[in-house]
Formats: structure tokens, C-alpha cells, sequence
């Protein structure tokens, strides 16, 4: 099939971008990298008035410091970008270890870091590493521009805090505290596919190497990424130990999730999975929190 009929516009400016937004509101999309939009349309489960394609929209690609230590990332920013990028290898190693379960090479080349957060996909990576991050997003519009936390982006099934006149234009990441650690872990059938049930963990220890912070983010679990709280908080103040780790592991899949059962996976199935994949990555994460 081809897409239904559209007015397509390729702005060269963020505020040129706005401007279309304002006048079309929930009558456009954004085309970002198309990975997702353009096969929707294709199959006419999406059917835009109007495409804003922000593929020219320069200020809108780069990788570059924060003047607090952390990073800022240019919504535009190819996934493939990401990838190779020394700054994301030095500063977020959690990035950097995920990028290469998103989908396939050719999908990274063109898929971007903006559009799969605003996607809101529940089986995406990025959604899940950005909130185990603490991840601010900065949302123009024509009135002006606000900041949300990553925890108050993701809202429902493919559905955020964008309001149909904004654009999301950058994420910022802040710095890790000392004695850090991060891991990323996830079960698909096939290279590629889908996640089955994903993991980011991020932890820090203090100076008696307990545990100070925790953050345990799911995919695929849910509609949408979820924080694991129950077993944060069975985390803190503890010595990771392997039965700490595991009780963490339990809470996490039996009391922080209410999984969906489908074709793909049973219930019962992606419980074990999470409880597995959350005990690998906190081990993962603790382990190298004690050699930073």
C-alpha cells in the first residue's frame, strides 16, 4: 500500500518547524527518522493531513557537554551517532552499551534519539534508558519552552507530554555521582527483534559500599517504560550482596509489574524474565560501581 495524500513541508529552522506546527496542530506529524511513522502510513494505520519533515533542521543534531558534567543530546541525533560516539562512551556507558540492541544498523542510521522518545514505543530501548538516567527533555512551542523529567514524559501506549503544538528539541542527561554503575539487559527472539522484557539499571554505592541510589527501569512490560520503586527501595542501604540483588530481582517482578501475556510471551514467561534480567543487570551495575 502508499500512504493517504499529504501536504509535506521540510523547514530548515526550529521556529519555521513551530510555525507549521501552530497552524496544522493535531492535523501533522513530525518525520524524524521514519523508522516508525513511515511504515504506519504506508499501511494507512496512520494517516497525517500533514508530514514536518525535521531532516534539515541542523540545530538540532549533536552530542555536546553540559556545563554541570553531563551531556546534552540534539533531538535529531541519529541512534547511529550515539553509537560511535566517544563523548556518549565516556560519559553515559549505559547509552552506549544499549544502542546496539535497537533494532538493526540499517534502522540506526536513520532512526533518531527524538524520535523514539516521542514515539513512546513500550518495547524501546531509549524510553527505559532515559528514565533510568533521570533524563530531562526541553519541549518547544511558539508560547515558549518548558523542561520535564523523563518520569513525567511517558505517559500511557504510545502516548507522552508532548502537546500537539510542541517539539521535542533536546534531552539532557546529567552526570553520574562517584561510584556509579550502569547495565543494560534485555531478551529478544532474534537479534534485532523486539525486547521480550528489557533491563537499565543504574546504581551507586557510598563510602561503606552500600547501596545510596538505585534506579531499575522495564520495557516491555507495561505501556511504557516502568521504575521499578519496590525494588529500589529493597536496595538502599544495602551491601549488593547476591540475596540482596535477588530479593530486588523478586520485587521487581512480582510486586513493580503487571506484564501483558501475548503470542510472543505468557505472562508467567515475562516475569521469570524480568526477575532474571533485573538480578544480571544489578549484578552487572554493582560490580562495576566498585571499580569506578
Amino acid at each position: 500500500m502508499k500512504p493517504a495524500p499529504f501536504k509535506y513541508f521540510a523547514p530548515t529552522s526550529v521556529e519555521e518547524a513551530l510555525s507549521h506546527l501552530t497552524e496544522y496542530g493535531d492535523e501533522a506529524k513530525i518525520l524524524a527518522g521514519g523508522q516508525s511513522l513511515v511504515p504506519t502510513m504506508n499501511f494507512r494505520l496512520a494517516q497525517p493531513a500533514v508530514l514536518i519533515d525535521l531532516n534539515r533542521v541542523e540545530e538540532l543534531f549533536y552530542i555536546k557537554n553540559e556545563n554541570s558534567g553531563g551531556l546534552k543530546i540534539g533531538a535529531m541525533t541519529r541512534q547511529q551517532e550515539m553509537e560511535r560516539s566517544k563523548l556518549i562512551l565516556e560519559k553515559s556507558p549505559l547509552i552506549h552499551e544499549t544502542m546496539p540492541h535497537i533494532a538493526h544498523p540499517q534502522i540506526r542510521n536513520r532512526g533518531t534519539v527524538g524520535g523514539s522518545l516521542a514515539h513512546a514505543d513500550p518495547a524501546a530501548e531509549l524510553p527505559a534508558v532515559m528514565l533510568a538516567l533521570n533524563a530531562e527533555f526541553r519541549l518547544r512551542s511558539q508560547q515558549g519552552e518548558r523542561k520535564i523529567a523523563a518520569n513525567e514524559f511517558f505517559i500511557d501506549l504510545f502516548f507522552t507530554a508532548l502537546e500537539p503544538e510542541e517539539l521535542l528539541v533536546e534531552i539532557s542527561l546529567p552526570s553520574l555521582p562517584k561510584r556509579s554503575g550502569c547495565a543494560f539487559c534485555e531478551i529478544a527472539r532474534r537479534h534485532g527483534d523486539f525486547a521480550l522484557v528489557g533491563v537499565a539499571a543504574v546504581v551507586t554505592l557510598d563510602q561503606k559500599s552500600q547501596c545510596k541510589q538505585a534506579r531499575v527501569v522495564l520495557m516491555s512490560v507495561g505501556n511504557g517504560p516502568i521504575a521499578a520503586e519496590q525494588a529500589r527501595q529493597a536496595l538502599i542501604g544495602q551491601k549488593p550482596t547476591t540475596e540482596a540483588i535477588r530479593a530486588a530481582a523478586e520485587s521487581a517482578a512480582e510486586k513493580d509489574i503487571d506484564p501483558p501475556g501475548d503470542m510472543h510471551a505468557s505472562v508467567a514467561y515475562r516475569r521469570h524474565l524480568a526477575r532474571v534480567l533485573t538480578e544480571q543487570a544489578l549484578t552487572e551495575a554493582f560490580e562495576r560501581a566498585k571499580k569506578s
